[in-house]
Formats: structure tokens, sequence, C-alpha cells
């Protein structure tokens, strides 16, 4: 590529990154549009059922009816993931393997992003105590994955000739330019999402990317904030609700002259609160991990049917909760002047209902109202509203029985089969928490001065950072959800207690459920003790290998009985090359391939010979200088050859064109090899699918010759070997992998400290990392298996017991 033709490229990509960006808000502005008109719906039909029904003593009919929009909500939500079942969950698990360098089936297509939609504005209408925010993060994510590539498996009928982004770097970019465009359209908070996807996802960055994802977080939120003022207020391009979470705004009463948001004496019981709350998250964790373990063993065996009547059990036990518990628990609390007015410090410019609208009168005489049905028969997002701006309303009674409700549904809620999210849950039951700490602080201690809506919001960042463990990005998030900098502070140190408290139990949420799927998730780094362990102690030494001319028989066999992403092309070190070459065309051409690499190192050299800064050893230096005035190259190829390489042993006569076998001896399986590059499965897979081979009577040279475009134009579903018809190939044909092979992968040697291969490996973005001894040639091979944590353990514990 020129640099005219760099310069287009760049381009494409900021239309492709600001394309991505509106789209992800758009797909916010429908999810946020349609839940609220179901809600108001269901909430609608309910309470005239309710006020009726409370003098006339029908609530029994009253039950009916919510269940009954309640289980049709979950039911639809059920049967889409079923049709999907990649689209249950939050999605924030799977897509943080996937930028890790993990492909998770099917989690980037369109059909999981409608599944995904659809589910969770079916399973949020249903009152499950689920958000919509994670699975905003998944649907940007697809959006990223799939708008680049113009086209999807799920409409093959549409082709588009769109040559640029074919590769999986590009990507892995788009995808986390995606998932940062959903957290800005969830929460209004374009840098948040911005590092949420630096801190949660990304393995590899750059300077480059960074700016290139905050454009289209920026374009995500202000794309969602444009269409929402305009359809609800009709003033478009007011930009009025940031995100579709917005905690309004935080602000003392101009009346009362003692109120803070918070002082620094304040900051001791935040400190307290984030202890509390990381151990309510590991607490969380826990439960929700014992569940998951349950659910794998007793529920996911069975048919899917299972599956939806488990949704469907949680969804009738939550809804009985809410109705009884609203009923039964729940005090009736005189309103406030403020209230009544909707003035003063309550009033919410950010919010499109003011707090007190969504007050419930639920079974309460004139003038006062029911605390426990304001919040369980309000949307999640006006109940946590409630608890940040309302003033002196609940009871510590009221506060502590919907906590534990809610903590204890919440749990089971997440991990069924619907989508669902966790940060507005979380965020909700630690806003309860805080506001229980407010009250007793008010109430028993006698601390007036202290502002409740502010300890709902640390309350709230204590329990989520207890079960998410993020720390800046969250940070970041709450601050710009709450357009209030002051946060800044107590929020981190909330935060930080939270995690370190949380991280002393377990880990968190999503790398609890990553780790249940068994994905091979790499950390930031590894431990310090790890660093006993050299690249020889943790690589895979039997290989599975082509040659630079291999039979298209051979390559089947490999590609059949294999399931690696990558082999190796090697030549063997033989004693009696000479006898081999006579009459085998293919054992000739991988000799004389082997001997083309070993005169260039010979010519390399000779140039470091003439320039008097290096001497290579005079032998070394005499046998180059003879092969340059020698006119008989094969005798001389062979003393060049005996000089460059290791001395050689015997070893069994093996032909190139017989695949590596399960029966091979150890002599025969650990032969020495000369590496000279690695040659990727979809490129064999290519090869084959389009006959690019030549005869034994023919030179290699009459091989057809495939471009970089036609290598890459099923990217990024190539065919599977299992699917091909080779009945027209000729099985004694052979392949020249040379051409298409990475002839300068990066590799290490068998010495290399683990510390050192990981951050190779993790900074680079490989697969696959070839061990090289000092002599050229390839003993192991690594991949992100022999990195992970429990491998690396298992392979200490060796370490020691060999001492």
């Amino acid at each position: 590529m020129d640099n005219k033709k760099g310069r287009r490229y760049e381009v494409v990509k900021w239309m492709v990154v600001f394309a991505i960006g509106v789209c992800t808000g758009l797909v916010g502005l429908f999810v946020d549009f349609s839940v609220r008109l179901f809600t108001q719906l269901k909430f609608g039909v309910v309470q005239t059922s309710v006020e009726e029904c409370s003098q006339r003593g029908c609530l029994a009919l009253s039950l009916l009816e919510l269940l009954g929009f309640n289980l049709t909500f979950v039911f639809l939500a059920s049967l889409l993931v079923l049709i999907e079942p990649v689209a249950a969950g939050s999605g924030i698990p799977e897509i943080k393997c996937y930028l890790n360098g993990v492909k998770v089936p099917g989690i980037v297509r369109l059909r999981t992003l409608l599944c995904k939609v659809f589910g969770v504005l079916f399973s949020v209408a249903g009152g499950l105590f689920v958000g919509k925010e994670g699975p905003m993060i998944h649907s940007g994510a697809v959006v990223g994955a799939g708008l680049p590539q113009f086209q999807s498996i799920s409409l093959r009928k549409i082709q588009f000739n769109f040559p640029y982004f074919r590769s999986d770097r590009d990507k892995r970019d788009f995808v986390s330019a995606g998932a940062a465009a959903g957290v800005a359209a969830a929460f209004g908070a374009p840098i948040g999402g911005t590092l949420f996807s630096l801190e949660e996802g990304s393995s590899f960055w750059n300077q480059g990317l960074t700016w290139k994802v905050l454009f289209c977080s920026m374009s995500a939120a202000f794309t969602l904030n444009f269409f929402r003022s305009g359809v609800q207020f009709g003033s478009w391009g007011s930009f009025q609700l940031p995100g579709l979470l917005s905690f309004g705004e935080f602000k003392c009463s101009d009346s009362d002259k003692k109120c803070h948001l918070w002082t620094a004496m304040d900051l001791g019981f935040f400190v307290v609160m984030g202890v509390i709350g990381g151990l309510l998250g590991a607490t969380f964790n826990c439960l929700n991990k014992r569940l998951a373990k349950y659910r794998m063993r007793n529920v996911h065996p069975k048919p899917k049917l299972v599956r939806v009547l488990e949704s469907l059990l949680v969804s009738l036990v939550t809804t009985v909760v809410v109705f009884v518990a609203s009923m039964v628990l729940g005090e009736c609390r005189q309103m406030s002047s403020a209230s009544q007015t909707g003035n003063g410090s309550f009033q919410l410019q950010a919010t499109s209902e003011d707090v007190n609208s969504t007050i419930k009168t639920f079974f309460c005489p004139n003038d006062t109202y029911n605390d426990m049905a304001t919040l369980f028969f309000n949307s999640q997002e006006s109940a946590i509203l409630q608890l940040f701006h309302q003033d002196g309303t609940f009871s510590p009674i009221t506060l502590a029985l919907f906590f534990i409700l809610y903590f204890l549904l919440a749990c089971w809620t997440f991990g069924t089969s619907v989508p669902s999210g966790l940060f507005v849950p979380s965020l909700l039951c630690g806003a309860a928490f805080g506001r229980l700490v407010a009250s007793i602080l008010k109430s028993y201690i006698g601390l007036g001065h202290i502002y409740s809506g502010t300890f709902a919001l640390i309350g709230a960042a204590a329990f989520l950072g207890g079960v998410v463990r993020m720390t800046i990005s969250l940070t970041v998030i709450l601050m710009e959800s709450t357009n209030e900098i002051t946060y800044g502070l107590p929020i981190m140190i909330t935060l930080m207690v939270a995690k370190w408290t949380g991280d002393f139990f377990n880990k968190g949420i999503y790398d609890i459920h990553v780790g249940l799927r068994g994905v091979p998730l790499l950390e930031w780094e590894t431990e310090v003790e790890m660093d006993k362990l050299r690249a020889s102690d943790i690589m895979e030494p039997n290989l599975t290998y082509v040659y630079p001319h291999t039979r298209i028989q051979s390559l089947v066999s490999i590609l059949r009985t294999t399931v690696h992403h990558a082999f190796p092309v090697v030549t063997e070190n033989r004693g009696n090359e000479k006898d081999f070459m006579k009459g085998n065309q293919l054992i000739s051409n991988n000799i004389k391939f082997k001997k083309s690499s070993i005169l260039t190192r010979a010519g390399e050299q000779r140039k470091r010979g003439q320039s008097m800064k290096s001497y290579p050893s005079s032998e070394l230096r005499n046998v180059c200088d003879e092969h340059v005035a020698s006119e008989e190259p094969a005798e001389k190829e062979d003393l060049l050859q005996q000089m460059l390489e290791r001395r050689y042993t015997p070893y069994p006569n093996l032909y190139p064109d017989q695949s590596p076998s399960e029966d091979w001896t150890m002599e025969e399986r650990f032969r020495p090899l000369t590496f000279h590059g690695l040659v990727l499965r979809s490129q064999l897979v290519t090869l084959l699918v389009r006959g690019v081979c030549y005869s034994e009577s023919q030179s290699s040279a009459s091989q057809p010759r495939l471009s970089y475009a036609e290598m890459a134009e099923d990217y990024p579903r190539y065919p599977d070997i299992h699917d091909l018809d080779l009945t027209l190939l000729n099985p004694r044909m052979i392949v020249d992998v040379t051409p298409y092979m990475n002839p300068s992968p990066f590799t290490v040697s068998p010495n290399t400290h683990v510390s050192q291969v990981f951050n190779l490996f993790r900074t680079m973005g490989l697969r696959h990392l070839p061990v090289v001894n000092a002599v050229g040639e390839i003993v192991g091979i690594i991949t992100r298996h022999n990195l992970t944590s429990e491998f690396l353990q298992a392979r200490l514990r060796q370490h020691y017991q060999t001492l």
C-alpha cells in the first residue's frame, strides 16, 4: 500500500467509526423508546386496576393482570434467546473475551444483535430485575463488527464489494469502538466509554485507536441525545437528555445554607461504605457463581424448554414478591410540601419527568403515599432517581427490606436465559444501601448536615464496584452521569476500596462467568513468581508442521486430523540428502528451498565480514568466499550446510509427503527442523479450494499465484476443510506454500523469561509464538492456552517438584 492509499484507508476508517457511533445511538434510542412504551402501558393498566380493587377488594385480579403482562414479555425474551443462545446475559463477558483475542462463535452476528435488542426490551418491560445498559455494550460491539464488513451471514444475498478491513486486527479495533459507543449511549458518558474499552476490553491498544474510539463514543452519545430530546421535548437540537440512564442534578436547596453535597468528614463514612460494598459484591458474586454452576449441571443439559420455564418461574416469583411487598411491607408516608409543589431542591432539570410525579399512593389514604410501592412499581431508572433526589421519604425498615429482596432476586435473575444487564440493578441495590446508611446517620447518630443523595450515589458506586470490580472507567462513567465533577474523589476512593475488599475474596462477576465458560483469557500481566519459568518450560513440543512443498493428500490429512490454526513451515536436517534428492522431485524441491535459505545466511555473513565492524569466524568467511569464487555450487552447498547447521545424527527415511504421525518414535518426532515461517489454516484451505498446486513433472514456478485480495476474499468465514469436495484434486499434486507463509513471524528463544513471552504475546496480539533455538531450528510453539494462569501455575508446580 502506498501513502495515497494509506491516507484513503484512514479516511474510510474515520467515516466507518462515525457510522458505528450513529447506529449504536439509534439502537439505544429504539430500546429506550420501546421499553418506555411497554412499561407505561403495563403500569397504566395495573395502577388503575389496583386503585379500583383496593376499594372493592379484588386485588387478586390486579395481581393476575400484572402476571399476565410480565410472563408474556419474559416468555418472548426467552424465545429470542432460544433462537440465538449467545444473546443471553449481558454480553460483556463475551465481548471481553473477543477483545482479548478469543473468538466466541456467533458473538458478533446480526442475528445475535436482533435477538439481544428485542430480548432486552422484553425482559426489562417484563419487570425482571435486569438493566438494558450491559446489552447496549454488546449491541454496540456487534454493530462495530458488522458494519465495516458490509455483509452478513443472515443476509447472504446482499453483497457489497467493500475491499477494506479484511483482517482480525481491524475488526477488533471496530469492536472496541462499538463497545465504547454502547457505554456512551447507555450512560451519556463518552470518556467513560473510551476508558471502559481500554480497561475491560482491549488487549491491544494504540494512540490512534484512542482518538477513534472517543470520536465513536461522542457520535453515539450525541446521536441518542439529539433524537431523545427531539422526540420527548419537541426541541430538536437542544441536547437535554444525555444517556439512557441519567442521575439528575445533585444540588442543595437555596434555602438551606448549612447543606453541602459532601464534606471531608464524610470521606471516612465513604471508605467504610466501600468496604461494606466490596463485601456485599463478593457475596453477590459467590451466590451467583454457585447458581451458575447449578444451572450448568442441572438446567442446561435438559431440553431448551426448561430454560424458558426457569425464566418464567423467576418472573412469577419476582412479580408476586413485588406485589405482596408493596401491599404488606410498605409504609404510608406523609407527602412533604416540596413533593406537592414539585419545586425546590427536588426539581430535576435533566429528566423528562419530575421525580415526584412517580410517587405511588397504593393502599394509602389521601396525602400519603406507599414508599415500598414507589420503589417497586416504577421503572428502575425512576426508582434510582427517587433514592438520589427524594428527601426524607423512605423509612429505614422499607429500605432494608427493599435491599434484601432486590439483592436476592437480582442475583437469581442474572444468568437466566434472557438478555440481562447488571449495571442498573446493582446501582439501585447500592442506592438503597447508601440511602439506608444516610437514614441511620441522620436519625440515630444525629448527623443532620449530610446530604442523603450523595450517600445514595456512593452506596450505588460501592455496590456496583464490589460486583464488577471496575475502577477507572466506572469512576468517570458515574461522574459524567451525575454531571458533578466534585464527586470525583469520593467515587474513586469508594470504588478502589470496594475493589480491593472484593478481590480479597473472589473475582469480578464478568471474570467469574468467563472462567465458568472455560475461556483462556489473558490477564494484564503474569505473577512475579512466573519468571522462574522459561519459554522451553511452557511451550508445546509436539509439533504438527508442513513442508515448503507438500502433497495435497498430506495437507488434507493434517487439516482434517488437527484443529490448529497455524502450522510451522519446516525442512528436516538429514545426513544423506544427496541420495534423497535423486529421483524425487518433491524432496528435491524442499531441500533446494532449505539450501537457498542457507546460502542467504552465508551471504549475510559475508557482507558482515567485508564491513570491518563485525568478524565472523575465519573458517566461515573462507567458506563464503570459496562459494562466491566457486564454479561447482553443489559441492560447496553441502560444506556450507555442515558449517551453518548443527551436527546431524542419522534419521529414519521419512518422506515429506507423509503426514506427521502419532505412531512416530521419539527419534522421529523430535528430529531437528529448520524453521522457515508460519502458514495459517485459512490460507491452506483457500489454496486447496482454488486448486493452487503443481504436478511432480512440472517445476514449482508453474503453480498459479493468488493475490492478497483473492486470499482474503472469504474473510471472516473461510470454508471448513470437512465441508470441501476435494475429489477433483489429485492427491499426488504438490502445493508450494512458501509464497503465502509468513516468513518472519515473532519468535522467542527457549531461554526467554515467561514475563517477556507474555508481554510480547499480549501487546502484539499474537495467536502463535514459535520457539526457535540459536541455529534456527523450531523446538516448540506457544499459544494462548500455554499462557493462562491455570497452565502457568501447573507448570510452576512441576518446576518446583523437579528442583
